[in-house]
């Protein structure tokens, strides 16, 4: 047996104790044990493989060290014909510290690429905007107050938010835009997209956004031009504002429709993405054009130089 520090039930506290999910494990396996533990300030005492595995790690490291600096392949590599030679850096012994770790600040580039959750994006653009960093949102699904907390964020750092980083579907927009411009009001639209089934938030960002071209296109405010949200339908019809609909299926990197019907003819702009990796690259691409611009709010289009 050992003897606890800490952490023991004193019932004339009066206090409201604490237990962990590992505590409550100790109830379940043995209340005897746990009953000694928490209020005899006794413990089990450990299994010895912790110990066994650190001092394994250390003996490992030590000769590792011998080749480290060498300059040399450890012989277990060669004999698999790997000529991998231990990395050898000046802050090495920070970086295998446990309560170290590795850490590593780019003064250069000083700019933050999000590509998580709305809740979790307001909370990276409160700490950027104290350590005055810049911020690339590729996140969607914002609600209105969300999209007005990322505006008064943007006067204090640059910003550039899009709801698809893809290049080819900024184009797509752009044109949506022109198209709407062109069309009277005899033409009605209605916007198309495939997505994965994981995505949680519909109609995507993506179709919002060709909805704000259509919008643009017609010198009116999007909101007031959303019409009906379908989920998952085979078809659905036009309608006075713009409807949208969304699928939902598979592993779909990104399909984007979008329909413009006079009832005589129909004109159909779209776009298909097959690889995830368009994104980063147009998130790169954002970033890089990002690095010397004043605080604002910024898009694709102002990357690409749309008018």
């Amino acid at each position: 047996m050992a003897f606890r520090k800490n952490n023991t039930y004193k019932y004339e506290s009066g206090k409201t104790f604490k237990l962990s999910r590992s505590g409550i494990d100790s109830f379940i396996k043995c209340q005897r044990c746990f009953y000694l533990n928490k209020v005899g300030n006794i413990k089990d005492i450990g299994m010895p493989g912790f110990s066994l595995n650190s001092a394994h790690d250390d003996l490992m490291k030590k000769e590792l060290d011998i080749y480290r600096e060498k300059g040399e392949a450890h012989p277990y590599m060669e004999s698999l014909k790997r000529n991998l030679i231990p990395f050898k850096h000046e802050k090495m012994e920070d970086w295998r510290n446990n309560f170290k770790g590795v850490t590593y600040h780019h003064k250069k580039t000083d700019l933050i690429i999000d590509f998580t959750i709305p809740k979790c994006t307001l909370e990276v653009l409160k700490i950027a905007s104290k350590l005055k960093k810049k911020v690339v949102i590729g996140t969607t699904g914002f609600s209105r107050s969300q999209e007005s907390q990322i505006k008064k964020y943007s006067k204090k750092i640059p910003i550039l938010k899009a709801g698809n980083m893809s290049l080819g579907v900024n184009l797509l927009m752009y044109l949506t835009e022109i198209a709407s411009k062109s069309l009277n009001e005899n033409y009605l639209s209605k916007i198309f997209e495939v997505h994965h089934k994981h995505k949680k938030d519909y109609p995507s960002g993506t179709a919002l956004m060709l909805g704000k071209g259509i919008a643009d296109g017609k010198g009116k405010n999007l909101n007031s031009l959303i019409g009906k949200k379908f989920l998952n339908k085979k078809s659905f019809p036009y309608g006075k504002k713009i409807n949208f609909n969304s699928v939902r299926k598979g592993e779909v990197v990104g399909e984007h429709e979008v329909k413009f019907s006079s009832g005589k003819e129909i004109i159909t702009l779209n776009h298909e993405a097959f690889d995830r990796a368009l994104y980063s690259e147009g998130a790169l691409t954002a970033a890089k054009w990002l690095m010397n611009k004043k605080s604002g709010l910024y898009s694709m289009r102002d990357v690409l130089n749309f008018k």
